[in-house]
């Protein structure tokens, strides 16, 4: 199968941070975005989307939110976003979604700033003519677990931070990361 994305969090959520939970904002986002969640895991959520653009989208809006219901937070209770968005092949097998596509998200993920999304070189080709966004060619990335280096682009949102992103394959942990791979049907 084709995809063009995967969202997938990690919650580390204490009770009193509860009513601040990512997942809320999702589903009406994904709804929004002609997404669908494809299956919520006990440290994640999978989501599919028919258009990378809406993959796109749907990862900026989510991250415009957050970054919205960060002000009103202390620090210590904010919860602070990374998106990887990647295009490429999965497999679905019962419930479960893997594949070379989920593994270059996930990597992707970790090399997002906090509060920032970054995508592949192909999912890069299929959104950068139909959505104005500009972009940080981040270039050759070589990724944990990978055999070979991927291109990528990180989005140049003001939610993100602007610290250089860790480019071999460890990770700075944001509170609550998130792993985007949005698919095609």
């Amino acid at each position: 199968d084709e995809v063009a994305g995967l969202l997938m969090m990690r919650p580390e959520l204490d009770e009193d941070v509860a009513d601040h939970d990512p997942r809320r904002a999702l589903e009406p986002l994904v709804d929004r975005h002609q997404g669908r969640v494809f299956k919520f895991t006990g440290d994640g959520v999978l989501v599919e989307f028919g258009s990378a653009v809406n993959a796109v989208q749907c990862a900026i809006d989510l991250q415009k939110g957050m970054a919205a219901a960060n002000n009103d937070q202390s620090e210590d209770r904010q919860i602070v976003l990374r998106i990887g968005v990647n295009l490429g092949d999965v497999m679905v097998e019962g419930s479960d979604l893997y594949g070379e596509g989920v593994n270059i998200a996930a990597r992707l993920e970790q090399s997002a700033p906090p509060g920032g999304v970054v995508l592949s070189h192909e999912m890069f080709q299929e959104i950068k003519d139909r959505l104005d966004v500009s972009v940080e060619d981040l270039g050759l990335l070589r990724l944990k677990h990978l055999s070979r280096p991927v291109r990528a682009y990180s989005l140049l949102l003001p939610e993100a931070e602007r610290l250089p992103p860790s480019r071999g394959g460890t990770s700075r942990q944001a509170k609550v990361p998130f792993i985007a791979v949005l698919p095609f049907r």
